[in-house]
């Protein structure tokens, strides 16, 4: 299982991660509301600003502190380490 680091130790699955997004629309944030009112937002940005966001196969919402640009660039690269 591969995990990917959202920040400040917290992790989770490359399998079950279906988007990363930005908070920016407000389709996006509606459905931050609407998982919130639901109980599937996990918050991991520990109090600060919100920079990206993840949706997940089981329908969590999960936030992050961290723009979407880092996690491109990790996923992208642990793809190319396993290939070699």
């Amino acid at each position: 299982m591969k995990l990917i680091n959202i920040g400040f130790g917290s992790l989770v699955s490359e399998e079950r991660l279906v988007a990363i997004v930005s908070p920016d629309s407000a389709p996006i944030k509606r459905m931050v509301q609407e998982s919130r009112e639901r109980g599937m937002l996990i918050d991991a940005t520990y109090g600060r600003k919100t920079a990206s966001i993840f949706i997940m196969d089981s329908d969590h919402v999960i936030l992050s502190a961290l723009p979407p640009e880092k996690f491109g660039v990790k996923v992208q690269s642990q793809q190319t380490e396993e290939r070699d």
